[in-house]
């Protein structure tokens, strides 16, 4: 196998500005579960980035199935549903975790990872009374699970929808870097912060070891989160390391760079199959779909890491995912294989 990977953007450990920034605390003392002035400034880094309030709440959680879990069993009652497209991180990437917390995935197709406002409507519509779930929720993730991102005209449709049935708006950060940062993206963090009710920042997959800065801005979700935090067994004692972690990466506009860098090597990466004479999947961050035939996806796994996505009768579609620790050299060494298995 290469040592150039395609596999997914959190092989590599850290970045060094986070490796440095911890190493400048090794002998500090901290308070412990978040409470200290790290953490603190670092949550005012967040708030002041998408434009919040100081009442908006900052939770820092480890990864990204456990921020979800924890914020939707948090938001909904124990009757109530979310609703998520067919291909959202919750419904096929989580092992569950949703549904094993009580809460029920009402799931609709959605076009390209998308979920839309009329796809909303019609699931409501479809739940009218109390011998059936209530959705309360509606799930999105941006970037999505297929590489796209939500258009500012999107999301305001998502919003209004929201609003008209009393639905909360929960988005999926994770890859909230390479969505802000795509050339196919309109919005920006402050419309983030303004059209959602909750949503999170993912670090893990953007340069930190692990972390989510979880966003709480709705005034129902304020009270108690701590203790529901803790009971779900999401709380780091040394929840400080988060604090400094993210202090780091939003410093100077690094986050944004990383993401940004990661981008544009998936663009040399689509450019690079498309010479090639193969026809990517549309998307405009830093996953990139293709489809090969059986026998060379099978050899572009076995030596890049690339992730089988989907088997078709005569090929197969894997996924590529770009970091932004991915070269010019590693886009190279995928050309010559290329070249080499035509």
């Amino acid at each position: 196998m290469s040592k150039v990977s395609f596999r997914n953007d959190y092989s590599i450990l850290m970045h060094p500005a986070v490796y440095a920034a911890l190493g400048e605390h090794l002998h500090d003392v901290h308070v412990g579960y978040g409470r200290d002035e790290e953490s603190e400034q670092a949550r005012t880094m967040v708030r002041d980035l998408f434009g919040l309030k100081n009442d908006s709440e900052v939770h820092f959680l480890a990864g990204g199935t456990q921020t979800n879990m924890v914020a939707l069993s948090y938001i909904l009652k124990d009757y109530q549903a979310v609703i998520a497209c067919s291909s959202g991180h919750i419904n096929v990437h989580e092992a569950g975790a949703v549904e094993a917390s009580g809460h029920k995935i009402l799931v609709s197709p959605g076009v390209n990872g998308k979920l839309s406002a009329a796809e909303v409507e019609k699931i409501v519509l479809a739940h009218p009374d109390e011998h059936v779930v209530e959705p309360k929720a509606i799930y999105i993730s941006d970037s999505t699970e297929t590489g796209t991102v939500y258009t500012k005209e999107e999301l305001l449709a998502l919003r209004k929808v929201a609003n008209q049935y009393g639905l909360y708006l929960f988005l999926d950060g994770a890859r909230l870097g390479a969505a802000l940062t795509s050339e196919a993206n309109d919005l920006s963090p402050k419309d983030i912060g303004a059209l959602v009710d909750a949503f999170y920042l993912g670090g893990t997959k953007n340069g930190l070891p692990f972390g989510e800065a979880l966003v709480l801005i709705h005034p129902d979700f304020k009270n108690s989160f701590l203790r529901h935090v803790k009971a779900r067994g999401a709380m780091l004692a040394k929840g400080y390391a988060l604090g400094i972690m993210f202090k780091a990466i939003l410093n100077d506009g690094l986050y944004f760079d990383l993401a940004r860098k990661a981008n544009s090597s998936a663009k040399k990466l689509l450019a690079v199959l498309e010479d090639e004479g193969y026809v990517p999947l549309p998307s405009p961050t830093n996953q990139v779909f293709c489809a090969f035939p059986n026998s060379l996806a099978m050899g572009l796994i076995g030596e890049f890491g690339c992730e089988l996505w989907e088997k078709r009768k005569d090929s197969t579609v894997i996924r590529f995912v770009t970091s932004y620790e991915t070269s010019k050299e590693d886009i190279l060494v995928l050309h010559e294989f290329l070249k080499n298995h035509r």
